[in-house]
């Protein structure tokens, strides 16, 4: 068997990655209103350039109390669907497949950017209230105490996750992620640790992955069959008696009949204070283990800076990508560096071919 390597072609339904590097999202808190702006195209539009295979937005809000800060991009009104449009044109023009991360902040909403402090904002500040979660626990002393969602506005939310999946069709992404990780609202209710209810979305393994469920179930009835739709988790709180790998292969397992392709494995964030082995690949684990317990694709993210190193990832079956996040701020052309260097294929555009 073939085994391929990260500059080797995937194909996921009908969508065809040029190669298995692609834009972890990363928040820009650079927007007015959840617009997509000139920094979003170029910010964007620079690492498609720059060679990767899948190119992701940041978190993008599906509801204006879902975002974190004022300053999120934001897809809860049709208003959002022309400038992100415009990034989705220029990423595709350029080779990289073009995703959006759908999410809602759930209780670390309304903070400022963290160039501002990122403290919480109170209204007069530009914040809003109220914060929301599945229980009334509060991210920290400093932060809000969250109003406990009825199981009305729970489906209400998973129906806004699915509105916003069918404005990003429109902007022509081939690609969407949910975000149920790092602290944000589905994480909330994945986490015994933030997660106190006792009704049917509380308690039981079962019942903390019920709206993870119903939210791949509303999205995937509006994103086609012919596209992908990935999920993004954090594989463990790093914190005794939270969520942990053992409960993120089980969810893999029960999301993946529902229509989702590939399960991206971040982790942390849930509760402050976690003590995180912030070591090269650490996360690459989860990845592999989700990948072969629950038999689904994965990504493989977290301090992966190397070619030698993302390459070993996928020749050795840990993951079916990388995603790389700041290492691509640093160096939005990595990718070509990187193909370089292991002697693939290099997908330079015409403009720069001279210098490659």
């Amino acid at each position: 068997m073939n085994i391929p390597g990260l500059f080797d072609p995937l194909q996921i339904r009908d969508i065809a990655f040029r190669n298995r590097v692609g834009v972890s999202p990363m928040c820009q808190y650079s927007s007015t209103d959840g617009l997509a702006n000139e920094w979003h195209l170029v910010h964007l539009g620079s690492r498609a350039v720059g060679g990767a295979g899948l190119v992701m937005t940041e978190a993008a809000a599906i509801l204006p109390e879902g975002r974190i800060s004022p300053g999120d991009l934001c897809i809860w009104k049709d208003a959002h669907i022309e400038p992100l449009a415009r990034c989705v044109k220029f990423i595709a023009e350029n080779g990289a497949v073009p995703g959006i991360q759908l999410a809602h902040a759930g209780r670390k909403a309304s903070t400022a950017a963290p160039w501002k402090g990122q403290q919480v904002l109170s209204e007069a500040q530009g914040g809003w209230r109220p914060v929301v979660g599945p229980s009334p626990i509060p991210f920290d002393a400093g932060s809000p105490v969250p109003a406990e969602l009825t199981v009305a506005e729970i489906s209400s939310i998973a129906n806004a996750f699915a509105q916003a999946a069918s404005r990003a069709l429109q902007a022509g992404f081939r690609l969407v992620e949910i975000h149920g990780a790092h602290g944000y609202l589905l994480h909330e209710f994945l986490s015994p640790l933030s997660n106190k209810r006792t009704d049917n979305y509380g308690g039981s393994l079962e019942n903390r992955t019920r709206f993870v469920r119903e939210t791949v179930q509303a999205v995937r009835r509006v994103w086609p069959e012919n596209l992908p739709l990935f999920l993004r988790i954090s594989a463990t709180d790093w914190v005794a008696g939270g969520w942990d790998i053992d409960q993120s292969v089980e969810l893999a397992r029960q999301v993946k009949p529902l229509g989702v392709d590939l399960v991206d494995c971040s982790s942390g964030a849930l509760v402050p204070g976690a003590v995180i082995p912030n070591t090269p690949g650490y996360q690459v684990p989860f990845a592999e283990r989700i990948r072969r317990e629950a038999g689904i694709r994965t990504a493989a993210v977290g301090l992966i800076r190397e070619a030698s190193q993302a390459d070993q990832i996928i020749r050795q079956e840990q993951a079916d990508m990388v995603l790389l996040a700041r290492q691509l701020l640093r160096e939005p052309y990595w990718p070509l560096k990187a193909a370089k260097e292991l002697g693939a294929p290099l997908h330079v555009a015409e403009q720069y071919a001279r210098a490659f």
